[in-house]
């Protein structure tokens, strides 16, 4: 069956009336979440969800998968025919999500032979877990990483005759217009797939939510520099976010683990400075050193702006410690517990995390040219905060 559009209007809104009535299933004021179980097993998507909404028709439900209502392990899917297991969690979303990101929307501020800057966008995976990376293409998930994606957009920027004139370090960006899309590999990668014949590799990471500047390397020379740079502060990183609560200016120094006791990762007890083990620790008992410097910009009604620059770059770590100091960012929806053990309810209605790299500085490790990058407030976050504003 065809649903026009007003039509699938309707429905959602009657699906959604219909869930709301059901607080045994957990959910958001955005979101429903469905955790399958052992009968779910080798079933395909438009199945389970099927069994999970048995007042829905079968078209109903492929046309909310097909029109990006539907995330699996946190990656948009649209075939209704995926087949799931018994530890997949689905995330039906009561808006659209946007479309996914191809390479010809990425914008290169900044390439040459040896590394490039890009601003990432906010819903994608910056590089592929070392466990992923060993898995052939058909069984990864369908979205591409930000890794994948440069890889073939420099195939298009750089495999065009004339074009190698970008590789000079001038800004790409203008070439971002001009990009197609590149073909998805199936199976093993291809000895001229644009991942080897292009190659980048990361030297840092952006979690998926989180958008902004990235750097990466084009050279090994240069991940191997780039990489020792990240190790000893070198390179500037600054973070805009919006956080519940009246921040305040301070500097956060805390070591943090995998495990803080509720199987997330966060920070351990402060000790005595003659105990703190040294910055570049992987102790699992002691933690890594991990410091925020954290600028008090704007507040108004329930929420503030920061800034957060990274003295180290552990995972998660501006996120760990806004909400271990009772700020959790809006949006966020690990790092949710507040220092007095309650859990926030987080009534911003923020479409991500509302947490945006908007600096990047640092000096080429091979050329010694003092590079800097601004990326603007991308359109979700500025219309977000403009309704939040207006509502304060």
């Amino acid at each position: 069956m065809v649903i026009r559009p007003s039509e699938q209007f309707v429905s959602v809104v009657q699906y959604w009336t219909l869930m709301s009535k059901q607080p045994s299933r957990p959910s958001s004021e955005q979101f429903t979440l469905f955790h399958l179980q052992s009968q779910h097993a080798s079933q395909t998507l438009v199945s389970v969800l099927k069994s999970f909404l048995p007042d829905s028709s079968w078209g109903q439900v492929q046309s909310w998968i097909r029109s990006r209502h539907i995330q699996i392990n946190g990656n948009l899917c649209l075939d209704p025919a995926r087949r799931l297991t018994e530890k997949d969690v689905i995330k039906f979303w009561k808006e659209p999500l946007p479309k996914p990101v191809t390479a010809e929307q990425l914008k290169l501020p900044y390439l040459d032979e040896h590394l490039l800057v890009v601003e990432k966008p906010a819903g994608i995976t910056s590089v592929w877990h070392r466990e992923e990376r060993k898995l052939p293409a058909k069984r990864r998930q369908l979205q591409p990483t930000l890794e994948e994606l440069l890889s073939g957009a420099l195939a298009k920027i750089l495999g065009l005759p004339g074009s190698q004139r970008s590789s000079s370090g001038r800004p790409a960006s203008h070439l971002s217009g001009s990009l197609r899309k590149p073909k998805p590999n199936r199976g093993q990668r291809h000895p001229n797939s644009p991942s080897n014949r292009w190659p980048v590799y990361p030297v840092h990471r952006l979690d998926r939510d989180t958008s902004g500047l990235m750097l990466f390397a084009r050279s090994r020379i240069a991940e191997q520099k780039l990489v020792a740079m990240f190790r000893d502060h070198l390179i500037h990183r600054q973070y805009w976010a919006v956080v519940h609560g009246a921040a305040v200016s301070q500097t956060i120094r805390t070591m943090l683990v995998r495990d803080r006791g509720d199987r997330l990762r966060g920070s351990l007890p402060e000790r005595p400075p003659a105990d703190r083990v040294s910055r570049t620790s992987d102790n699992e008992e002691t933690g890594q050193l991990a410091i925020t410097h954290v600028e008090h910009v704007e507040s108004f009604g329930q929420y503030s702006i920061v800034r957060c620059r990274l003295e180290t770059g552990r995972t998660h770590q501006i996120r760990i410690h806004l909400s271990e100091h009772g700020h959790p960012l809006c949006g966020e929806k690990t790092y949710v517990r507040l220092p007095d053990g309650s859990i926030l309810a987080d009534h911003s209605l923020a479409p991500r995390q509302a947490l945006h790299a908007e600096r990047l500085a640092f000096t080429h490790p091979l050329t010694g040219e003092r590079l800097e990058f601004h990326m603007p407030l991308p359109t979700d976050l500025k219309h977000w905060l403009n309704r939040v504003r207006s509502k304060e």
